[in-house]
C-alpha cells in the first residue's frame, strides 16, 4: 500500500493556519494537495490558495476517500482543520491515520487542545482566541458584485465593532471593476490585510467563482450584517454598465498621442 505524505493543520482562527500552508506549498506547488475541512460551503481558504499558489490542487473534501483510495504518486496533502472542530472526537478514514499533525499557535499560548493534539507546534500570528462566547457566521455571495465604496465602508465599520466584537474576518469579494479582492482581518494586529486575487477581470456578467465572507466574533448582529452586505451588492444593470465601461477603456499604449 502506497504511504501518503499527508499533514494536518489545526490551530486557532487567525493565528495562520492558511499562511504556513501557503509556504510550504510554494516550494513544491505542482505536487501540492490542499483540503479544508469545517469550511463547508465558505471555501474562502481554498479559492485564496488556489488563486496565489500555482499548480497547487485544491481538492473538494467530497472527493477525499476517493483519493485516497487511488491517490497520485509523490503528492504532499495538506488538510486544513476549522478551529472550531473537536479534536478530540474527530473521525478520519483510515489512509490518514499515519500523518504529521502540525498546531500554529499565537506566540506564548498556554496549555491547549492543540498542543495535546499536535506532534509540532508553529509560531503564527498573535491572533486573540479568548472570546468566552464567540459565534462563527459564514455568508456565500457567489455571483455578487459589489461596489468598492460601499464595501470598505461596511469593512471599516465591521471590524471597528459596529456590529458586533469581530475577532476574525475575512472574506473574497468581486467588485465592480473586475477584481477579486481578498480581505483578512485578526483582532489586535495593525490592520486589515487587502489583497488582489492573482485571477483573471470577470467582464461578462455576474462572476462564475467563489466569493463569500467568514466571521469569528461575540455578540455578532448577524442580520444587520447581511442586509448591510447586500446594500453593497449591484443590480445586473449596473454591473452592465460598469463592466461596459472597462471594456470600452483603452489599454495602456492604445491612447491617441
Amino acid at each position: 500500500m502506497q504511504t501518503l505524505d499527508i499533514t494536518l493543520v489545526a490551530g486557532p482562527s487567525g493565528a495562520g493556519k492558511t499562511t504556513w500552508i501557503q509556504q510550504q506549498a510554494h516550494a513544491i506547488a505542482d505536487t501540492a494537495i490542499y483540503l479544508s475541512l469545517g469550511a463547508d460551503e465558505t471555501l474562502i481558504d481554498a479559492a485564496y490558495l488556489a488563486a496565489e499558489v500555482p499548480g497547487l490542487t485544491v481538492l473538494p473534501v467530497i472527493q477525499l476517500t476517493d483519493f485516497l483510495e487511488r491517490p497520485t504518486d509523490g503528492g504532499s496533502i495538506y488538510l486544513e482543520l476549522g478551529f472550531h472542530l473537536d479534536l478530540t472526537s474527530l473521525i478520519l478514514p483510515d489512509q490518514i491515520t499515519a500523518c504529521r499533525r502540525v498546531a500554529v499557535l499565537p506566540p506564548e499560548t498556554r496549555h491547549t487542545e492543540w498542543q495535546d493534539w499536535a506532534d509540532l507546534m508553529v509560531t503564527g500570528a498573535e491572533a486573540k482566541f479568548t472570546l468566552q462566547h464567540s459565534h462563527l457566521w459564514r455568508s456565500v455571495l457567489s455571483g455578487q458584485v459589489l461596489d468598492p465604496a460601499s464595501l470598505n465602508t461596511f469593512w471599516y465599520e465591521l471590524t471597528q465593532g459596529a456590529y458586533g466584537t469581530v475577532q476574525r474576518a475575512k472574506g473574497i469579494f468581486d467588485v465592480a471593476d473586475g477584481r477579486s479582492l481578498y480581505f483578512d482581518f485578526v483582532a489586535g494586529l495593525s490592520e486589515t490585510t487587502y489583497l488582489e486575487l492573482n485571477l483573471p477581470l470577470w467582464l461578462n456578467g455576474r462572476p462564475d467563482r467563489f466569493s463569500g465572507i467568514e466571521l469569528v466574533g461575540e455578540t455578532l448582529e448577524q442580520e444587520a450584517i447581511a442586509q448591510t452586505l447586500k446594500e453593497c451588492c449591484l443590480e445586473d444593470h449596473v454591473i452592465a454598465y460598469y463592466q461596459k465601461q472597462i471594456k470600452d477603456s483603452p489599454e495602456p499604449g492604445d491612447e491617441v498621442a
